[in-house]
């Protein structure tokens, strides 16, 4: 069913009425596209010019935000909710003058040389491995690596809540052909009993169908962030070995596991094939990944890149921001941890407050509060330049990320109390 919207003459084309397609949602209400409501706005109404205000400066229509309400400094304030540094996107050319300042060797041609190139040995050789490719999403770094390691193979193992099953658009059967297999277990010793019965399932049958890949998300982001046991990972490995099928992490987070107990960037990676890490998600690069793995793989995934249109002209800009945090990250994110520690045990002595933590977990926690804490919580965090994301059942959700650095845990954990 289709509704009838005016729409402003500066975009109207033709004699033809321009029509938005509505629909019916699952509560019945009637809906309207959103790509299509956006278009029915005048000109000039998404104003650009709220981009690079503070916090709080503009709302998402770029309207001033009541004079009763001070902005919030976004480099000052402590943010409890997302893995990265909030940043206004004005930052981003002083961040890049910054970097640029006294270096004329940055630029890139179609990926090659440049920024792009420095940030990909710089990977490998943090990740322990012989080369590493810049992919501009980290949906294509998946993607490149599971079809170059299942090959002629047409299955491949993967957690049902992984970011390559769940949220890439079905692309391994799509683009590549290949039938993903979800497994049980998540991010628990369980997964890997999953993955010896997904090789038997596959033998048993009059006609099997060999796996070819495994891929396993670790950070999880569905299961709060947790991670696989590198036990765990170690014994699918080597099951993966002897049955000749490839390994390949989709490490988006694995960074945030810095500072945990017994964690080492290359010891984590060594049973892998290829590993993916993306950019933007806690290194504040606007976009892009990278793939990682022996030279011949790579190779052939610089030639997938290419083949699957992502071979972009430059991506330098994203390299160097992202080069520029990944120097000292390891170190900054290990005392971020500490830091958060410190926070949850002072959090966990206050009345009215229960830490509940994420088993196997990398930098996300939950509080339990009662009425008394919950009530005008967020207005007191604000106050203290803290904030946080929405409380759902009395329940908060907290993410630890490098703004633990700006301000002691004993302040924060006081802005808690009511």
């Amino acid at each position: 069913m289709a509704a009838d919207i005016p729409r402003p003459r500066a975009l109207r084309t033709g004699r033809r009425p321009w029509r938005a397609t509505a629909y019916t949602n699952l509560r019945g209400e009637r809906m309207i596209n959103r790509r299509e409501f956006l278009q029915s706005i005048p000109l000039g109404a998404l104003s650009l010019a709220a981009w690079g205000t503070p916090l709080g400066a503009a709302d998402a229509m770029g309207a001033p935000a009541s004079a009763a309400k001070p902005a919030m400094d976004v480099d000052r304030l402590v943010s409890l909710a997302g893995d990265n540094v909030p940043a206004r996107i004005g930052a981003y050319p002083a961040r890049l003058l910054e970097l640029l300042h006294g270096r004329a060797d940055v630029n890139d041609f179609y990926l090659a040389k440049g920024a792009v190139a420095e940030l990909e040995a710089k990977f490998a050789k943090m990740l322990g491995k012989e080369d590493a490719a810049f992919m501009p999403t980290g949906t294509l770094a998946n993607q490149v690596a599971v079809r170059l390691l299942c090959g002629d193979r047409r299955r491949l193992l993967l957690q049902k809540e992984s970011h390559v099953y769940r949220d890439e658009e079905d692309a391994t059967s799509t683009v590549s052909g290949i039938n993903p297999v979800p497994l049980e277990g998540g991010a628990t010793e369980a997964l890997y009993p999953a993955v010896v019965d997904a090789f038997e399932q596959g033998t048993e049958d009059a006609y099997p169908v060999e796996v070819g890949a495994i891929s396993l998300e670790s950070p999880v982001r569905r299961l709060d962030g947790a991670t696989v046991p590198l036990e765990t990972i170690g014994k699918i490995a080597a099951l993966a070995k002897r049955k000749g099928a490839g390994m390949h992490l989709d490490g988006a987070r694995l960074l945030l596991m810095c500072g945990s107990k017994g964690f080492e960037v290359e010891r984590y990676c060594a049973p892998f094939d290829t590993v993916y890490v993306s950019l933007y998600k806690y290194l504040g690069a606007p976009f892009g990944a990278i793939l990682a793995g022996n030279a011949a793989t790579i190779a052939r995934a610089r030639h997938l890149r290419h083949v699957f249109g992502g071979t972009i002209f430059h991506g330098w800009i994203a390299a160097l921001v992202a080069s520029g945090n990944l120097d000292g990250f390891q170190q900054r994110f290990a005392q971020a941890r500490a830091e958060g520690e410190k926070l949850l045990a002072l959090l966990g002595g206050i009345p009215g407050i229960t830490v509940h933590r994420v088993e196997n977990g990398s930098n996300v926690a939950f509080l339990q509060l009662d009425k008394h804490v919950e009530a005008g919580l967020a207005s007191r965090l604000e106050k203290a330049d803290v904030v946080i994301g929405g409380i759902e059942n009395c329940r908060l959700r907290l993410t630890m990320n490098e703004t633990l650095l700006r301000k002691p845990a004993a302040s924060i954990a006081a802005a808690f109390s009511p």
